[in-house]
């Protein structure tokens, strides 16, 4: 085992750069998000852009192709059936989902609905594919009248749970989750149940405290192998609950991307050695559902300040891997993911001679190449998980 030697990998949730040659399977012709939100005057990503944004293929219509930049760089596709948090954050990490998780354009199952509401004591409302914000001005009032929980989907994977604080705390709410999860197995495995916890008056805001509950990796991913070969394991955001826990040795909780990002840095000083998985949520979740490019754009802008900051702290031995799990345009009709290629840039220290700079590594058949590389800057065999190292050609 190695003494030093440390990986960052910092997903920003949503960031895809163009459609999939499949994205028409997936209702996401002509999605790019890159696209959506560099065009925007709230767009300012120095940073990114010196790493090598731009210089990715089929980047550089969307900016200015760095002359000699800084990081090595891909474009990942993914090779998962699916476009959501969850296949994308396993498939990085060297598990690829040939099947796709079961979604619920119609609403769950009455039986499943009925069971739920036997199991909690209570009733439901909604039970079909709904926005976040619209289904608690829409079924608010009722929930409040009647105690009813509101249950909702997306095109995601998703069993979401809505209830107001006054009505069902915190606790209960997940309690009600927890039992939603022993139910969503085997063919109705969704790939999360999440508390959505809200609370004021009409119309009604969303409040802290949600909480997600995955599914467990069908397989072993690469935080598996790291953790049995006495490697850390460090999740920031909600990397701990998209694994479900497993292979997660500490984890950090974040509230949003800026707390996310104080916290990687925090760590840059904590004596570890291993991988430290960092997701930051709110592109997806505030911006990219919302359809908000102008704040897709200014949260990029932002993400790219504290990466300024990030970078110069920087140890010998540390590698710092940017990508993202699918897309989400904030310029499309649609709300929900897209199917898309996802960014890769990957660098040392600068000065540090560790990881060659300006490597076009082209464009990936898996976004589990991730996975493969990290485990092979650590010296571990690859062979449990999917995907092809890229270290061999950036390794200096």
């Amino acid at each position: 085992m190695k003494n030093n030697e440390r990986v960052f990998i910092i997903v920003l949730d949503s960031f895809g750069v163009g459609e999939l040659p499949d994205a028409a399977d997936f209702c996401d012709e002509g999605s790019n998000t890159l696209a959506a939100v560099s065009s925007r005057p709230e767009f300012d990503c120095p940073n990114l852009t010196a790493l090598g944004l731009f210089n990715i293929d089929g980047c550089e219509k969307y900016g200015n192709a760095a002359t000699y930049p800084y990081a090595s760089y891909a474009k990942m596709c993914e090779e998962s059936k699916g476009k959501d948090t969850t296949t994308g954050h396993w498939e990085i990490a060297g598990l690829v989902s040939e099947k796709p998780l079961p979604t619920y354009p119609d609403g769950f199952p009455d039986e499943l609905i009925s069971k739920f509401e036997e199991l909690t004591g209570r009733g439901v409302l909604c039970n079909k594919p709904y926005s976040g914000t619209e289904v608690i001005k829409d079924f608010g009032k009722e929930h409040l009248e009647s105690g009813k929980l509101i249950v909702y989907t997306s095109a995601d994977s998703v069993f979401q749970i809505a209830a107001h604080e006054d009505i069902v705390p915190l606790e209960k709410l997940y309690e009600y989750c927890e039992i939603a999860r022993s139910l969503l197995v085997g063919e109705h495995g969704v790939g999360r149940v999440i508390a959505r916890p809200f609370g004021g008056e009409y119309p009604f805001v969303r409040i802290a405290g949600r909480h997600d509950y995955s599914i467990k990796p069908h397989g072993k991913t690469m935080l598996d192998v790291l953790k049995e070969n006495g490697f850390d394991t460090i999740s920031v955001g909600k990397i701990s609950d998209i694994f479900a826990g497993v292979g997660v040795s500490e984890s950090y909780p974040t509230k949003n991307n800026d707390e996310g990002m104080d916290r990687a840095i925090a760590l840059q000083d904590k004596d570890f050695c291993g991988l430290c998985f960092v997701n930051l949520v709110d592109f997806d979740m505030v911006y990219g559902h919302r359809n908000n490019a102008a704040g897709y754009a200014q949260a990029l802008t932002e993400f790219d300040r504290k990466l300024g900051e990030f970078l110069p702290r920087m140890k010998e031995n540390d590698v710092l891997i940017i990508t993202a799990d699918h897309g989400c345009d904030p310029a499309t009709p649609s709300t929900d993911h897209s199917r898309e290629y996802t960014p890769m840039l990957i660098c040392g220290a600068q000065g540090r001679n560790l990881i060659k700079e300006g490597v076009n590594l082209g464009t990936r058949a898996s976004f589990a190449d991730i996975g493969a590389t990290v485990l092979d800057y650590f010296g571990i065999p690859t062979t449990d998980i999917s995907g092809e190292s890229m270290l061999g050609r950036i390794l200096c």
